[in-house]
Order: C-alpha cells, then sequence, then structure tokens
C-alpha cells in the first residue's frame, strides 16, 4: 500500500495526515498520541473513525496539527482520518465511519 494523504478541518484547526500499513501507531507533531492529547476523552475522539471500522491496529497515522484548541484539533483530526479510510476502501463509506460518527 502506498501512503495516503488527506486533510481535515474544524474551526480554526487543520489536520494534514499520511497513512501507511503499520502497527497503530498515530505520531502528531512528531510526538505520540497520548503525550499531545493527554485527556482519554480526545483520544477517544480521534480513534472513532479507526475503531468504528475495526482497523486501529492496521495503520500508522503521521500529523501535521496547527491551529485552533485541542478539541477543534481531534475533530478535525477524526475528519481527516476518516477521509483517508474512505480512500483506502471506498466501500467504508456507504456504513461510513463519517455517517456512524454523526449519529452518535
Amino acid at each position: 500500500m502506498e501512503v495516503v494523504n488527506a486533510l481535515g478541518r474544524r474551526k480554526r484547526a487543520i489536520a494534514r495526515i499520511f497513512v501507511s500499513e503499520g502497527t497503530g501507531k498515530i505520531t502528531i507533531n512528531k510526538r505520540d498520541l497520548a503525550e499531545y492529547f493527554p485527556s482519554t476523552i480526545l483520544q477517544y475522539v480521534v480513534k472513532q473513525p479507526l475503531n468504528k471500522l475495526g482497523v486501529a491496529e492496521k495503520y500508522d497515522i503521521k500529523v501535521n496539527l496547527c491551529g485552533g484548541g485541542f478539541t477543534g484539533q481531534s475533530q478535525a483530526l477524526r475528519l481527516a482520518i476518516a477521509r483517508a479510510l474512505v480512500k483506502i476502501n471506498a466501500e467504508d463509506k456507504a456504513g461510513s465511519s463519517c455517517r456512524r460518527l454523526h449519529d452518535t
């Protein structure tokens, strides 16, 4: 699999991500997810699309994140991950994590 990139925006936050096959490691601005978002709620928000499709341990994600506050950044990152997953497998859009996320 080649590297897939996607963009997510929420309020003033912008997340640019690069997804490749791997072990589930998420690196944000050269820091680990738990270090960048110490709140477990924000970590949950970021991982929602991966968990909904059951691929949390399948991809490594590198993120460039800027602007906004922590909540806006986590939601921008969630959108970028959902968009990247749809690029990887377009069939996921029908039962899309995006649609399920808005229903919750």
